[in-house]
């Protein structure tokens, strides 16, 4: 019986950390969904089974939202529009026009896994790629916009370790 009862009393504060939004290693920075933050790596994290993670992420992520206003005061760098390269404008163009896109994998839902940009619900942000002269491949360079219909736009050169924020986008 004393077994069951600690079991029981183990499992009830588990919930309860869990419903607190508490994981082993989480910065306040990430507890608050902070942009920018990055997951803290502890001995006690990487016990953590992945499907809780995974559950607590999703949560974490879900229940914390920015606007428009917050991601420019998120300290990402800014660009104008005429300052792109001629093949990121070429892709704005294709955005605001609804296609055609040049790589099938245009429009699909990018994941913000490396929370640079402002934390938001999944499905919030699609990946555009910007054509890399004398690549043959898919090369480094996005374009990534927010909201449906698209209301935020960014542009990274070196695949997702930073972005800069497309200003002034008709």
């Amino acid at each position: 019986m004393r077994k069951f009862l600690l079991v029981l009393l183990v499992a009830l504060a588990a919930a309860f950390i869990y419903q607190m939004g508490h994981r082993a290693g989480q910065s306040i920075a990430e507890q608050q969904g902070l942009p920018g933050s990055k997951p803290a790596v502890s001995a006690s994290a990487s016990t953590t089974s992945s499907r809780s993670t995974a559950s607590a992420t999703a949560s974490s992520r879900s229940s914390t939202r920015s606007s428009p206003a917050d991601s420019a005061s998120s300290g990402l760098s800014t660009v104008d529009v005429v300052s792109l390269p001629r093949e990121a404008r070429k892709v704005l163009d294709d955005i605001r026009a609804g296609g055609p896109f040049d790589y099938p994998r245009d429009g699909v839902t990018f994941q913000n896994r490396e929370r640079v940009l402002p934390i938001q619900s999944r499905g919030y942000y699609r990946e555009y790629t910007v054509r890399t002269p004398g690549e043959n491949d898919r090369g480094a360079r996005r374009i990534v916009t927010g909201g449906k219909p698209a209301s935020e736009f960014y542009y990274t050169d070196d695949h997702y370790r930073s972005f800069k924020r497309i200003r002034d986008v008709p």
